[in-house]
């Protein structure tokens, strides 16, 4: 049985050990959390916790009278809700830096060609993240709240617990931060070769199903956030087909100009 590489393979020979990846992953948590201290650190200086919590407040204080303030119920919550604010602010600010560490640590195993294609989709899917959080901070919580302040009767003071209004932001956050990664996931999928674009548009009526299955479960009971997270994802789905049709095309031709040379 021969032992010779193949000469057309540039990741040949560079198999390393199963404890030294071990070591490289080990690494590369420890600079991701080096990131997210860094950030916890500066954010606590400015804006602060408490600049925060006005900040993720601004849509709901918009809709409540002007003397009114969100409540502390629990004894520890004005200590531990700001911090996990906090903690969720250094995490969105630091995401770049932790998307930048995992990519450190696959580089080394993929070929050329899949460098080229990693790239773009780790760039984009960060933009596409902070592009959904961006677009419930500054359209959906308010006329999300809005809505519901319609329905709330005049002898009722709506005066919100903070820490149930921060849980509630924040799994809305993450639900629009994942939901705007639609078109990675469909490029990803057509990449792999675990569906064609032909498929993709077959399903385009199943999905817009999906979507809106997917936005009554993960937004509160209110019509104006449900459209708010399924309609994006309906358009986000299209351009995950137009993206694949891209991704696709362009590593194709790209190999038949080095076959030719």
């Amino acid at each position: 049985m021969s032992d010779s590489k193949d000469p057309q393979d540039e990741l040949a020979g560079s198999e390393q050990p199963f404890v030294q990846h071990l070591m490289e992953l080990r690494d590369r948590l420890v600079y991701a959390f080096i990131g997210l201290a860094v950030c916890m650190a500066a954010l606590a200086i400015w804006p602060g916790p408490g600049g925060l919590i006005d900040l993720i407040a601004v849509p709901i204080k918009a809709h409540m009278p002007p003397d009114a303030k969100l409540i502390a119920v629990g004894v520890f919550s004005p200590f531990f809700v700001p911090l996990k604010v906090l903690a969720m602010a250094a995490l969105l600010m630091s995401l770049p830096w932790w998307m930048y560490q995992l990519w450190a640590f696959v580089a080394p195993g993929l070929y050329s060609h899949e460098k080229r294609f990693a790239v773009p989709l780790i760039v984009l899917g960060s933009a596409l993240a902070y592009i959904g959080i961006g677009f419930v901070q500054f359209f959906v919580l308010d006329k999300m709240f809005g809505f519901i302040q319609k329905f709330t009767p005049a002898s009722v003071a709506a005066t919100p617990d903070i820490a149930s209004y921060v849980e509630a932001i924040l799994s809305l956050y993450l639900a629009f931060g994942l939901a705007f990664q639609v078109p990675i996931v469909v490029v990803l999928l057509v990449k792999m070769g675990l569906v064609t674009i032909q498929k993709l548009k077959d399903f385009r009526g199943y999905f817009i199903v999906l979507a809106f299955v997917v936005a009554a479960v993960v937004t509160p009971p209110d019509v104006i956030s449900q459209l708010a997270l399924a309609v994006p994802m309906c358009l986000l789905y299209e351009m995950g087909i137009w993206g694949a049709r891209w991704f696709v095309k362009k590593p194709a031709e790209e190999e038949e100009g080095e076959s030719a040379a």
